[in-house]
Order: C-alpha cells, then sequence, then structure tokens
C-alpha cells in the first residue's frame, strides 16, 4: 500500500507540526507515508532519517512564473507526477479544491481531506484532528517526533567539543521576521545568568538575514564569547545532531524551536509576535509571553517585553 500526505503550508514549522498527523497514518496502515511539501519546508534536511516517512515530494509552485506546478498546467502535471507513484490513498491537509482534483487527476482511489472551501480562519491542528479521528478513529496528541542516527549524534560531540558533563543550551536566536527576533541584551543578561548558575556552553543558531547575523555578532563580540559556538554556517540537517546533544533549549519563534522540541529537548519558546499555538502545541515546549500580556498573537509586537529574569526563572523549574 502506497500513501501520500498533502502539507502545502510555508515553513520548517508548519511542517513538524504536522508530523504527529502523518505517524499516526503510517501507524494505522503500517507502511511510511509519502510527503508532498513545498521546497520552502525544507523537510529533506530533518526527517530523512524518520522512519515513518517515505518519500519526501516537493511542490514546486511559488510567485516564480517558472515553477513546474504554478497555475493549471503546473496542476495537471503535478498531477501527472504523482500518478507516477501509484498512491492508493491520500490524506489532504487542507481544504483547497485544487487538490482534490490533482488526487482524482492522479488516479488516486481514497482521498481524505479537510472539508472544501472552509480555509477562513481555519486553526492550524483542529481540522487535522478531526479528519484523523473520522477517518481513522485515532485521538493524535501534538508530539512530533524527529529522528536521527546515534551515529551522527556522537560524531557531534567529537566535532564540536561538547562535553556531557557541562550545561549544554542550544540558543535559537535567529526568526523569520524582525517581529519575532528578541534583542541580543536579553540573550546576554540570560546568558550571564546562567554562567553565574554552572559550567555551560551554548549554541548559537540563527539564519543569515541582516539582522539575524547582527544579533549573533553582538553575543559572539561580548564577553561571553568563548562559551558561545555558532552553527549558522552549517546546513538544518548538520545542526540536528548538535540541538539533539543539548540538555534544553531557548528559542525565539522559529524553525529551531520546533525542531530541537521534536527531537525531545524540553524548549523554551519566546513568543513575541506569533499565535501562542506556534510555541505551546508540544509538552516539550514551554512558551514565555510578553510582560502584561495575556496570550500572543500576531501583532503583539512583545519582542522588548520579555525580561530575562522570567526567561531564568523558566529556566531553573525546568532544570529542577
Amino acid at each position: 500500500m502506497k500513501i501520500l500526505a498533502v502539507q502545502n503550508r510555508m515553513g520548517i514549522g508548519d511542517t513538524v507540526i504536522f508530523l504527529p498527523f502523518i505517524e499516526a497514518i503510517s501507524k494505522k496502515f503500517s507502511t511510511p507515508v509519502s510527503l508532498l511539501v513545498k521546497k520552502s519546508s525544507k523537510a529533506d534536511q530533518y526527517v530523512n532519517g524518520t522512519t515513518y516517512l517515505d518519500k519526501i515530494i516537493f511542490l514546486e509552485r511559488s510567485n516564480k512564473k517558472d515553477e513546474r506546478h504554478n497555475g493549471i498546467i503546473g496542476s495537471i502535471r503535478l498531477a501527472q507526477d504523482l500518478k507516477k507513484y501509484k498512491f492508493d490513498k491520500i490524506f489532504i491537509f487542507n481544504s483547497s479544491l485544487r487538490f482534490n482534483l490533482i488526487a482524482k487527476l492522479a488516479n488516486i482511489n481514497e482521498i481524505y481531506q479537510y472539508p472544501l472551501f472552509k480555509k477562513t480562519n481555519q486553526h492550524i491542528t483542529q481540522p487535522a484532528k478531526d479528519l484523523i479521528k473520522k477517518n481513522l478513529a485515532i485521538e493524535v496528541m501534538n508530539n512530533p517526533k524527529i529522528q536521527i542516527s546515534n551515529d551522527l549524534i556522537e560524531r557531534a560531540i567529537v566535532e564540536f567539543n561538547i562535553n556531557i558533563n557541562e550545561l549544554n543550551v542550544l540558543l535559537g536566536i535567529g526568526g523569520s521576521g524582525p517581529t519575532k527576533r528578541i534583542p541580543s541584551k536579553t540573550f546576554l543578561s540570560v546568558i550571564e545568568k546562567i554562567c553565574n548558575l554552572k559550567k555551560c556552553k551554548f549554541f548559537l543558531a540563527t539564519g543569515k538575514k541582516n539582522e539575524e547575523q547582527k544579533i549573533l555578532n553582538e553575543i559572539l563580540n561580548s564577553k561571553f564569547k568563548d562559551k558561545c559556538i555558532p552553527l549558522d554556517k552549517l546546513s538544518i540537517a548538520e545542526t540536528l545532531p548538535v540541538i539533539k546533544n543539548c540538555n534544553i533549549s531557548i528559542c525565539n519563534d522559529s524553525s529551531f524551536s520546533h525542531l530541537s522540541s521534536a527531537l525531545g529537548i524540553k524548549t523554551i519558546t519566546l513568543m513575541a509576535d506569533t499565535p501562542l499555538i506556534y510555541g505551546s502545541y508540544s509538552s516539550n515546549m514551554y512558551p514565555i509571553i510578553p510582560d502584561d500580556e495575556i496570550t500572543v498573537r500576531h501583532n503583539t509586537f512583545g519582542k522588548d517585553k520579555i525580561s530575562p529574569d522570567k526567561i531564568f526563572n523558566k529556566f531553573l523549574s525546568i532544570l529542577n
């Protein structure tokens, strides 16, 4: 039996969030599931070692004019591409008529999908829970799991001189947008408090955007530079074994918060300007919201209102 799951949201975190649903499908039918995702998900960088997944198929569709799956002709091409795999079932995690028709053109007999035409204000995970419960009679818990080999984990210990007797902390200091990026002064204050607690090392995970690099350099040029190892030159795949060796993570709402929690690392998520669900769906996530806020959503603009003391106190509560 061959099964395809479609997750067409853009980001790494979006894909990670849906992994428990794909795992549930795999367990139900005792077969790994192939995944259709956008290139921007970078799924091939972090799920290759995950046993409940089979092939990663990229949806080549974007604002670029020459993308293979753009427009009506592109939809026909996608159906032709999928037809070659001879899938028996498809689970479509959206309400798009387009994907429903593509599945039919690809001769996939069993189609499971959200109710059509109900995209507006759709909760990110509830429709997926409803879909799996209705069709498979399974209650899915939102605890994504990413698997990597022990060899890679051991190799990272040697390559990055990781001392398991020290406190190894991942700092996810990047973020897809400027309103998600906590200032370097906040991270530096947290670093100082942790250094006063125990011998430690910090691994700095971020992207290559100018502001992300500015925050990184401000930390690397501080008095704590000898305790900090930047990971920005590594691919996601190369970063995962390092994260797996960390005791705890402190991350902006970013790809690294999702990846860290999916690797089983207790992850403090700094939720400055994103709906709280993105930093609280996993039992490995410990969200912090801006001071004086009851919750957090888009346009909260709270990156300057998350105090170092609040982060450190959460850190202590997790360690203890």
